[in-house]
C-alpha cells in the first residue's frame, strides 16, 4: 500500500469516476448496510442518481422491496417512491464506482471496538472494486480506521492499488434515530478525502442531497475524531446531570427543578439525567478510549463518565426497590409494569438500550416485570427473550417506570397511568417517571409515590 502522504503527488493511471458521470446516471452509487444510516442515504441519493442498496439481510431487503422501512427512518411511501435497486447479491456492486459503507461498529462485551461489520463489508466491496472507485466510510470509528485496517483489506480482495487504482474518503453519519426535525438533509455533512480529487467529488456528491452543505475537513483521521468525540462529549455531559441526580436525591432536591433554575443563566447547558444506550452516545466513546490506550494513555474523564452512565439502570432499580419497602410492598412477586424498551425515544430499536438493565437488575430481587413498548420492534426485544405485552393489558401491578419518553406515552392522561395499578391502591402508588414526562404535582397531590432522576 502506498503511504498516505505521497497520495497528493502519486499521478493516477486510470479514469476515475467523477461527479458529472454521477449526475448524468452514467456511473452509479451503492449504499452498502441499509440500517438506519443506509436506507436514508439510499432514498435521498435515488432522487438525484442510480443506485444500489445492498444489504446481507435478506429479511431487510424483501422488507424494501415490498414498501416497507423496519428502521422507520425513511418511511413507507419514500420507500415505495424510491428508484434504489434493493439486493443481496454483491456481484451488483460492479456496477458502481461510488460506495458508501453504512454498517454498525458496535463494541464487544468487554468494551472494545467490534470492527468485524467494517471488515466483513471492506471484503464484500474489495471483491467487487472497479477501477476508477471511490469508497466511502460512514460508520463510527477511531482515528485511523479508514486507512489502516479497511484499506489493505479493500487492496487485498481487489488486487488494487489505493491512490493509484482507486481512492477512498470518510463521511461520518450524523442521523439521529427518531428525531423528526434533524434529519439527513438539514444537518451538515463532514466530508474528508485521501486527496484533493477525492475531496472534491466526495464533497460534491454528498452535496447533492444536504441542503445544509458540508464542512471538508483537513484529512480523514481528523473527520474520523470529530465524529468519536461529538457522543463522547454528550456522554461526558450527560453523565455529568446523572450524577448530579443521584448527589441531589440524597439530599431530597429535585433535579429537574434543580436544572431548570440553573438553566435561566445564559450559558447553562441544557442536558438532562437518563438512560445512555444506543449505537452511539453508549458506544462512541470506547472507540476513543481504546486507540488511546494503545497510545499509552489511560482515560480519566471519558471512562469515569461512562461508568457513571452505564449504571443508571441498576440505579433506578434499586430505587424502585427502595421505594417498595417504604411502601410496605412486598418486593418478591411485585408486579411492575415497565413502559419502553428501545435505547431512545420514537425509535423501534431495542439494541444497546439501558432499559434492560433496570429489567434484569428487578428480575434478580424476584420482581415480576410486565414490559410495554408499542414503538419497539418485536425482534429487537426477542434478543433480550422479551415478549412485550400490549399497554391495554396491563393492570393490577404495584408500580410502573416510565422508562422511555415515546410521544404516546406523552400524551397519557394520570387516569391512564392510574388503571395500571391494583384497584384497591388509593395510595402508595410508586411511579417512576425517568425523564420527568409528567407533571409531578399533579401526581402527588393524587396519592402517587413519585420519583424521577
Amino acid at each position: 500500500m502506498i503511504e498516505m502522504d505521497l497520495f497528493q503527488t502519486e499521478v493516477t493511471r486510470i479514469d476515475m469516476i467523477t461527479f458529472e458521470g454521477i449526475v448524468d446516471r452514467k456511473e452509479k452509487i451503492s449504499i452498502v448496510g441499509l440500517g438506519y444510516v443506509g436506507i436514508p442515504l439510499a432514498v435521498a441519493f435515488s432522487k438525484k442518481a442510480d443506485v444500489i442498496g445492498f444489504d446481507i439481510s435478506n429479511a431487510k431487503i424483501e422488507a424494501y422491496i415490498a414498501g416497507k422501512d423496519p428502521t422507520r427512518e425513511a418511511g413507507e411511501h419514500e420507500i415505495k417512491a424510491c428508484s434504489v435497486e434493493f439486493t443481496c447479491d454483491a456481484r451488483r456492486l460492479k456496477e458502481a464506482r461510488f460506495h458508501i459503507i453504512s454498517v454498525p461498529t458496535p463494541v464487544r462485551s468487554d468494551n472494545t471496538p467490534n470492527l468485524s461489520y467494517m471488515e466483513s463489508a471492506s471484503a464484500v466491496v474489495g471483491r467487487n472494486l472497479s477501477e476508477g472507485s471511490v469508497v466511502v466510510y460512514e460508520s463510527t470509528v477511531y482515528p485511523g480506521v479508514t486507512e489502516d485496517i479497511c484499506v489493505p483489506i479493500l487492496e487485498k480482495e481487489s488486487g488494487l492499488i489505493c491512490g493509484l487504482d482507486f481512492k477512498v474518503g470518510y463521511s461520518p453519519e450524523r442521523i439521529n434515530p427518531g428525531d423528526k426535525d434533524h434529519r439527513l438533509e438539514n444537518i451538515v455533512k463532514i466530508v474528508s478525502g485521501m486527496d484533493d480529487e477525492t475531496l472534491s467529488l466526495i464533497s460534491d456528491v454528498y452535496s447533492m442531497i444536504i441542503s445544509a452543505g458540508v464542512y471538508r475537513a483537513a484529512s480523514i483521521k481528523i473527520a474520523e475524531a470529530a465524529k468519536v468525540i461529538e457522543n463522547s462529549q454528550r456522554d461526558i455531559n450527560i453523565a455529568f446531570v446523572n450524577e448530579l441526580s443521584i448527589i441531589f436525591g440524597k439530599m431530597g432536591l429535585d433535579t429537574k427543578s434543580v436544572l431548570e433554575a440553573a438553566g435561566s443563566k445564559w450559558n447553562f447547558l441544557d442536558f438532562k439525567p437518563g438512560l445512555v444506550g444506543g449505537h452511539c452516545i453508549g458506544v462512541d466513546p470506547y472507540y476513543l478510549t481504546y486507540k488511546a490506550k494503545q497510545l499509552g494513555y489511560h482515560s480519566q474523564v471519558i471512562l469515569s463518565g461512562r461508568r457513571i452512565n452505564d449504571e443508571m439502570g441498576i440505579y433506578v432499580a434499586n430505587t424502585l426497590i427502595k421505594l417498595l419497602i417504604k411502601e410496605g410492598i412486598p418486593v418478591k412477586g411485585a408486579r411492575v409494569a415497565i413502559l419502553g424498551l428501545t435505547f431512545k425515544e420514537n425509535c423501534p430499536d431495542a439494541r444497546n438500550s439501558r432499559v434492560i438493565d433496570i429489567i434484569r437488575e428487578l428480575d434478580d430481587y424476584g420482581v415480576i416485570t410486565i414490559v410495554s413498548d408499542s414503538v419497539c420492534d418485536e425482534d429487537s426485544a426477542a434478543e433480550y427473550g422479551i415478549s412485550l405485552v400490549d399497554f391495554e393489558s396491563i393492570n393490577n401491578t404495584d408500580a410502573v417506570i416510565l422508562a422511555v419518553a415515546h410521544d404516546c406515552y406523552k400524551a397519557f392522561t394520570l387516569d391512564d397511568i392510574d388503571r395500571l395499578y391494583k384497584p384497591d391502591k388509593t395510595s402508595g402508588k410508586v411511579l417512576i417517571d425517568v425523564k420527568g414526562v409528567y407533571d409531578r404535582e399533579d401526581f402527588v397531590y393524587a396519592g402517587f409515590v413519585y420519583w424521577r432522576l
